[in-house]
Order: structure tokens, then sequence, then C-alpha cells
């Protein structure tokens, strides 16, 4: 249960749960059943967010990899969830949830901007649903109130690494894609509190 997030309502069908999601105003994942309202983020998790997919997707320009804002939803099959993460990257060609054109199923790089709200979720929930994703081979946890990285990697089937980056005037290099991401252009305009 992600009780942490939202605020859970009564067990409904995936169908049910689509419906809802093309006329609501607001984002909702599903987990297996169950429908959790995703909490609104502020104005610098949308600007970090906009900088890193900005980023990702000029680096990735031309290449077999294809960067997506947070508006696609990541269906897992196997475990009947439904996410929204802040960006994602898809090597290769994206692979659709049957005829829906909101749902992807083979994300290789996703993102998520910490939000005091989430943070725990993203660390170890949300990892845990991406992880069940085959493709999914890069994660990172970005901090939206200092400049500050955490890159999980798939190095095997059974084996994650991790590493971190501190500071604007560092590069995030990522593992699975030939693209450095200045971290000074990854909180471009965010002022931080001393």
């Amino acid at each position: 249960m992600v009780a942490i997030v939202g605020t859970a309502t009564k067990k409904v069908s995936v169908d049910e749960y689509r419906k809802r999601e093309e006329i609501s105003a607001t984002r909702n994942e599903y987990h297996d059943g169950v429908i959790v309202p995703m909490p609104g983020g502020s104005f610098s998790h949308g600007r970090i967010s906009g900088n890193i997919y900005f980023l990702l997707r000029s680096l990735l320009d031309g290449a077999e990899n294809e960067a997506v804002n947070g508006e696609v939803r990541v269906w897992v099959p196997n475990l009947n969830q439904g996410v929204y993460p802040d960006v994602m990257v898809v090597k290769g060609k994206a692979v659709l949830n049957k005829s829906r054109t909101d749902e992807i199923l083979n994300p290789s790089l996703i993102v998520e901007v910490l939000s005091p709200s989430t943070s725990g979720y993203d660390f170890d929930e949300k990892f845990k649903i991406y992880r069940a994703i085959p493709s999914f081979c890069e994660y990172l946890l970005v901090n939206q109130f200092r400049p500050y990285i955490e890159r999980f990697w798939k190095e095997s089937d059974q084996k994650w690494s991790f590493d971190e980056v501190s500071g604007v005037d560092s590069t995030l290099k990522l593992k699975h894609f030939s693209a450095e991401l200045p971290m000074a252009e990854i909180y471009q305009r965010i002022e931080f509190e001393d």
C-alpha cells in the first residue's frame, strides 16, 4: 500500500481506473486494484524535471533512445501496477501496452525528482516496482533542495550498484547511455537556501 503518497480508494478494475484517469485533472497511480492519488509538485520540482527531460532529449537525439516526460504511465503487467515517473528513457522502440497510447512497458532509465511527501516511496516501494521491469537498468533520485543525485544501475539480474553525485560543478555520467548531464544544467535556475 502506498499510504505515504496519497489516500487510497476502494478497489477498482483496471478498465475503470483507465476510464477515470482519462478524465482526471490529477494523476493517480494504480496498485493492483487500488487507485492512489499523487500529490502535485512544486515549481522547483517541475523545473528540475523539465531540465532533465530537455537534457536527455537533446543528448540522446539521433540515437536509439527516446526521452519521455512524466505524462506517460509505466505499466508493470506482472504486478498489475501503473505508475508515473518524472522522466524516463526508452532504449530502442517504445513498447506500448497493447493498444494503449498512454502506457509504456519498456523504460530503461527512470528519473524521480524527490519531494518531501514522496521521497521514501520513490526510494523504496517505487524502486521495487520498477525493478520488476526487465528493460529497467538505471534509476536517478534527484534532490530538489540541494544539488545531489543518487544513482542506481543494474550490473546483472541480481545486482544493483549505487553511487552519488553532488555539487553544481559536477557532472552525472550515465552508466547505460552515452550521455553526461552537467549538474549546473540539471539545477539551472534553481535557488538553494543556505
